[in-house]
């Protein structure tokens, strides 16, 4: 019984949750390093625990046990998952990630009558191996100019290169928009619900998104990525650039004052 006294708190604390909130989404390449951190100051002593929920699967226990002893379970026994604990934060290391790590992670910490979420991530894997799959994500243009102040047309198509392989469409909740700026690491995730479209083709499923490029700062390339198949497919990415917007005046100001060079020294070599 108090084996299943996690199990069952977990499913107590998921059924209290009434309004889901956005969770936060780290987008690392293969290979890299994953690390969530939950602080914890609610509470002197009790349980936690690290879970996994990878799509289309049930929630996996990754660690759990008192405060001041955790313990990885079998299948994380592994030299690539750690979890350590400093003071009262607690963090969860994925080292040399793979596509098989892919899933959301997050922390829960109370007593064994009362156990509340306290943190949690998407952890989104980009290997770049688009097209070799059957449904794969592209992105259009590949590159766009547009001068401060207007807006930009970013386009991300899911597509089915067998009719076989056709799914349902992914709802606009489950396309996610990044932008990587210049030195910029990792790519920032664009909340803009409002100004994106989706409508459905034969070849596949087409997210539009509409960003006004506000100053220089906005350019970069935006990516986009898709949930579907019970993992995350990512666009190759659209570069946006930002062109300089010529002023009338300062041409015609350069004009004349080129000109008034060029009379003041015809004046000058013809008084020689």
């Amino acid at each position: 019984m108090i084996k299943q006294l996690p199990a069952l708190a977990l499913l107590c604390a998921l059924s209290q949750t009434a309004v889901p909130h956005q969770i936060s989404m780290t987008v690392v390449q293969p290979g890299g390093d994953f690390s969530l951190s939950c602080s914890v100051n609610v509470y002197k002593a009790g349980l936690f625990y690290w879970y996994k929920l990878k799509f289309g699967y049930t929630v996996q226990k990754v660690a759990g046990g008192s405060f001041q002893t955790l313990k990885l379970e079998e299948e994380f026994e592994n030299s690539r998952v750690e979890v350590s604990q400093r003071d009262t934060v607690y963090f969860l290391n994925i080292r040399n990630v793979s596509k098989e790590d892919e899933a959301t992670y997050f922390c829960q910490a109370g007593t064994a009558y009362e156990l509340i979420i306290l943190n949690g991530s998407l952890l989104a894997v980009n290997d770049h191996k688009n097209h070799q799959r059957s449904v794969y994500v592209k992105q259009r243009p590949e590159t766009q100019s547009v001068e401060v102040g207007d807006s930009v047309s970013l386009q991300c198509s899911l597509l089915f290169k067998y009719k076989e392989t056709r799914v349902q469409c992914p709802g606009e909740h489950d396309v996610y928009w990044f932008r990587a700026g210049s030195g910029e690491s990792p790519p920032g995730l664009i909340y803009t619900h409002k100004n994106r479209s989706f409508k459905e083709e034969e070849r596949g499923c087409v997210y539009s998104l509409s960003k006004t490029i506000q100053n220089s700062s906005d350019a970069g390339t935006y990516y986009c990525a898709v949930v579907t198949c019970g993992e995350i497919l990512f666009g190759e990415g659209t570069t946006v650039e930002t062109r300089q917007e010529w002023n009338p005046v300062v041409i015609t100001l350069g004009t004349l004052l080129a000109l008034c060079v060029i009379v003041i020294a015809v004046l000058i070599f013809s008084r020689d």
